[in-house]
């Protein structure tokens, strides 16, 4: 198959879900199962990813396919010549594992939704909405430039307004879909800026063109500080799209939308895009870039996970775990673990996607209950649900032999690395304590939904399976979940395919931009083999900061599988300790450590203080403003109406009784004299006579006085 065919159906792959969309959209209320047009396509959409994707990891594993069009042209421009934007779509190794990603999630989210969403009165909608979100984000995967990027960036961000919104008459529902658009938009207009920034320096949105140029030393306005810059406030469309901090505090409250959708959203989509994003511009980021990223992703894996310990609400924990791991992969991006960072990404994808799914059944057996004290004993009536749930919950624990091992494995081998090169310990810390943290709350949420007595013994009774449309989906994911589909080695994910797949890219930026930690530009290491992960190399080896950074994560590699194991089995032991055997009581551990736990409870009072320092203060300024207008801007206006009104009064009085009075009195006079030499006027000879000889008589009178 040539290289252009499959750029054809790439974009086959884009525009199956909008097609589902419209037609559903503009007939689904007419006919009933026409949905199914809309699961019929994405269904398509899946099959031909898979095979795209064969074809690709095949035939041209190596390449990277590229197809551009000139969309505006703007002719000569002053000082910049001729100048064109150009959308294209990009096919590498990483666009056809996320196709298959999103097409996989989306299309299984769809069945699970004809079960799920039976009944619904806007059932037909639904799904259109769901075909809208896929072709959103499927543009955001095939994209090769910004511009695209941020077109199709937008249209997430709507078409999750939709989804979370889905059931508007729930004022909570709107309220967290307008929570959603208007936090995203606060990282989407640093993202706008930066991406202006690279299009007025470069005069492309191409990345493939920007990277050139930035790799010839051309850097934004002379400057690696522009350069720096351009890259955090790209990442800011990150931190707003995957829910870093200080722009997380969305991603929770979308739980009020579907169950279904929340699946969608928090594994292959929205969230993921953020990731998605800054592996693109990876290439780009400098070393201040980096640990700006870096220092987010950490802060927002410790401080989400933190407020999961606590949560009762089973889809909010997996929210708050979902910030965490999307936390986690911004953070492995930052130190520069970006295979890994993208091995997480997929892998998460699938066990978010399932406990997500699994949670969703969960709730439909137990008629809409979401808090987990009211849950508990459910492994006996839901056996195909408990089972695959635990193989998500281990997976995103770290357990060895599944996927979650196998990333998380890399991702803090990637932190430990850059801990010993740089001197920032603090955050592989942070990435240990994290992992036991995960295990802990998991399996707390496993064994409160699963495991022990039932606490509501009327919804326990009514519980079961569910249907086979929403198990189905449970098994596939969670088979996604086990090791064999990544590496045949369980200890080491370099030895499997999908490492060697996904190849960190060549840095483009200068190296004392990207490794400005390192004093130099080469190390020579000697009488030391050096290991990139599998590779091979000799003594006395001249080596590159990006190779010293493999060869580090190769040397810390046992040491962090080994304590990443330790870390996940205490957090797994304290949860058995604390919930399932009541060796440790809850309620009195919570009072002992009441102002923590309050914090933890409480979300960290973040939803709080945004009220109180943006929301309050917003309302306080638009008071104030409203005062303002009312007071000063219109009482000037009022006082300059009533002046006004005194000035038209006194020229009014002017006009009518002196201007208008001397004319009057003017046309008075002239009246009365006409009126009195009328008289005089009779038309006789006889008379005009006597009027000429009194008149000569009056005149020589005057003339000669006597």
């Amino acid at each position: 198959m040539t290289e252009s065919s499959l750029i054809s159906l790439a974009v086959t792959i884009l525009f199956l879900p909008l097609v589902g969309f419209i037609i559903v959209l503009l007939f689904g209320k007419r006919y009933e199962k026409l949905y199914l047009v809309e699961v019929g396509l994405i269904t398509v959409a899946l099959l031909l990813s898979i095979f795209v994707g064969f074809i690709k990891l095949t035939n041209y594993v190596n390449d990277t396919i590229i197809t551009q069009f000139t969309w505006i042209d703007l002719g000569n421009v002053p000082s910049i010549g001729h100048l064109t934007i150009n959308l294209g779509i990009m096919i590498d190794n990483v666009t056809v594992i996320m196709l298959f990603v999103v097409t996989l999630i989306s299309a299984l989210v769809h069945y699970f939704s004809i079960a799920y969403m039976a009944g619904d009165k806007r059932f037909s909608r639904y799904f259109a909405y769901l075909g809208i979100f896929t072709f959103s984000m499927l543009g955001i995967v095939i994209a090769d430039n910004l511009l695209m990027i941020y077109i199709f960036w937008e249209l997430v961000g709507l078409s999750s307004y939709l989804l979370i919104g889905f059931w508007y008459e729930k004022k909570t529902a709107s309220d967290a879909s307008m929570k959603a658009f208007l936090t995203n938009r606060i990282g989407d207009i640093g993202m706008f800026i930066g991406i202006l920034i690279l299009f007025t320096n470069y005069h492309t949105f191409s990345f493939a063109e920007i990277f050139e140029q930035i790799s010839n030393g051309v850097v934004p306005f002379g400057s690696n500080g522009w350069l720096t810059a351009a890259g955090i406030l790209i990442f800011l469309g990150a931190v707003g799209k995957s829910a870093q901090v200080p722009l997380h505090v969305w991603l929770p409250d979308a739980m009020e939308g579907p169950t279904p959708v929340s699946a969608l959203i928090h594994a292959a989509t929205m969230v993921a895009a953020g990731v998605y994003l800054v592996a693109r511009i990876f290439p780009l980021l400098t070393a201040d870039a980096m640990i700006v990223i870096a220092v987010v992703g950490a802060i927002t894996s410790i401080f989400a996970a933190s407020i999961a310990l606590t949560q009762n609400d089973i889809k909010k924990v997996l929210a708050y775990s979902t910030v965490s791991q999307l936390g986690y992969m911004i953070m492995a991006l930052g130190v520069g673990a970006y295979t890994f960072a993208f091995f997480h990404l997929v892998t998460h994808a699938f066990f978010k996607g399932l406990m997500f799914l699994g949670s969703g059944s969960v709730i439909h057996s137990m008629h809409h209950e979401q808090d987990m004290r009211n849950m508990g004993g459910l492994k006996k009536k839901m056996p195909i649900t408990y089972i695959t749930f635990l193989i998500g919950t281990l997976a995103i624990s770290g357990v060895p032999l599944t996927s979650g091992f196998l990333s998380k494995d890399g991702l803090l081998a990637g932190t430990w690395a850059f801990g010993n090169l740089t001197g920032h310990y603090l955050i592989p810390i942070i990435g240990f304590v994290v992992a036991g943290m995960t295990a802990f709350y998991m399996f707390r949420l496993v064994i409160m939904t699963f495991h022990g007595e039932p606490r509501n013994q009327h919804k326990y009774d009514h519980a079961h399976e569910s249907p086979k449309l929403m198990t189905i989906p449970l098994i596939i994911l969670a088979s996604l979940s086990i090791f064999i589909f990544y590496t045949p080695n369980p200890a080491a994910p370099a030895d499997g395919w999908f490492y060697n797949w996904i190849q960190t890219p060549a840095t483009v930026v200068p190296e004392d931009a990207r490794f400005e930690f390192m004093k130099s530009d080469s190390h020579r290491v000697e009488g030391t083999e050096i290991n990139n992960y599998g590779g091979s190399g000799s003594e006395n080896a001249v080596v590159t900061h990006s190779e010293m950074y493999e060869n580090e994560m190769h040397n810390v590699h046992y040491p962090a599988m080994i304590l990443s194991i330790i870390l996940a089995g205490l957090g797994i032991l304290f949860a058995f300790l604390m919930y399932h055997w009541k060796k440790i009581s809850a309620d009195k551990l919570a009072e002992k450590l009441k102002p923590l736990y309050n914090l933890s409870y409480n979300k960290w009072y973040a939803d709080e203080i945004y009220s109180y320092l943006f929301i309050q203060r917003t309302h306080d300024l638009s008071r104030f403003i409203a005062w303002f207008d009312s007071t000063i801007v219109d009482g000037i206006v009022n006082y300059s109406a009533t002046f006004t009104r005194g000035v038209a009064n006194i020229a009014g009085w002017f006009d009518t009784y002196i201007v208008d009075g001397f004319v009057n009195f003017t046309a008075f006079v002239n009246g009365f004299a006409g009126l009195a030499l009328r008289k005089m006027q009779t038309g006789k000879v006889q008379t005009y006579i006597v009027y000429v000889v009194f008149s000569v008589i009056i005149i020589l009178l005057i003339i000669r006085p006597f």
